[in-house]
């Protein structure tokens, strides 16, 4: 067994592939490769798989992961269309342009993995959404909040990394923070944020990761958060949920519905309340309209 080897783990039925990423004398951290998950197992209940060896969860996700894309793509689209039309199709009077341009709301995103986030930060410079991401453990997130807020000033924050139930005991309390691995940090940072901005519709809050404790987060102050179900959730439902955020008008809601049916991992996996979107246009067009960039950078 070598790092970066692709494993399943025999006790679990070999439901989610994972990517080694430690050992330790006879034990490994592991890194789910489609979900926020990470663990540790014994190196005896790890089976080596070929990169080509796709589970029935794993195919389920991917094959869901490409049906929200293509929904992203065609809100976009339609969301462009409807700027058109609310201003009458207005068209430059030197050329065939539209004469306004859109600004889609900006996205400060915090991640407690690396890699996850450098596949958020790839989706945002997709779908051409404003993004600064950063790359910081969950415990040091609301500290790391309290200093960008002010610097980025963001439409959108998102805070997710890993999380989970531990099940160290026999018996845990599903709605106690002091059961779950990261929830505690979540709801800090999220305390700091909403400090930092108090109106919901003013900064759109998307918090947690896989099995992360849902009501504390929605208590806290965050609009959008994981999990109802206490479930996994996927790598990039977060950034679909910060994408629609953006990419919806700021006179409409969030459709929950869109949020609830489109994202990976369904309404077990992300849940939120009624909230505002940050997209706007403006006139007359920009001459010199940049290229929006995203950031990665570590903290």
């Amino acid at each position: 067994m070598n790092l970066g080897d692709l494993v399943v783990r025999k006790s679990y039925g070999g439901d989610v592939t994972f990517r080694v990423e430690h050992i330790v004398q006879n034990r490994a951290v592991i890194k789910g490769t489609e979900f926020r998950l990470l663990a540790d197992s014994p190196l005896i209940d790890l089976v080596q798989v070929p990169p080509s060896r796709i589970t029935e969860l794993g195919q389920q996700a991917q094959i869901k992961a490409k049906e929200s894309l293509t929904q992203l793509r065609k809100d976009r689209q339609e969301q462009s269309q409807r700027s058109g039309e609310s201003l009458g199709g207005v068209w430059s009077q030197s050329s065939k342009e539209a004469a306004y341009f859109e600004v889609p709301g900006k996205v400060l995103h915090l991640d407690g993995d690396p890699s996850y986030l450098n596949k958020s930060l790839s989706l945002y410079e997709q779908l051409r959404i404003p993004a600064e991401g950063h790359h910081v453990h969950e415990s040091s997130m609301a500290e790391t909040l309290y200093r960008l807020l002010p610097r980025v000033r963001p439409d959108i924050v998102v805070i997710t990394g890993h999380d989970g139930v531990l099940k160290q005991h026999n018996t845990y309390d599903l709605y106690s923070l002091s059961s779950y691995k990261n929830s505690q940090n979540f709801v800090a940072a999220i305390r700091v944020a909403r400090e930092y901005e108090r109106h919901f519709d003013a900064l759109t809050i998307v918090a947690g990761a896989c099995q992360s404790h849902f009501e504390a987060l929605l208590g806290a102050g965050a609009n959008f958060a994981s999990s109802p179900g206490r479930i996994l959730i996927h790598a990039l439902d977060p950034v679909y949920v910060a994408a629609k955020a953006s990419f919806t008008s700021i006179r409409d809601t969030v459709n929950l519905n869109d949020v609830l049916n489109h994202t990976i991992s369904g309404s077990q996996g992300v849940g939120g309340i009624e909230t505002r979107g940050s997209f706007r246009i403006g006139m007359p067009r920009l001459q010199n309209l940049s290229t929006l960039k995203v950031t990665p950078s570590a903290v």
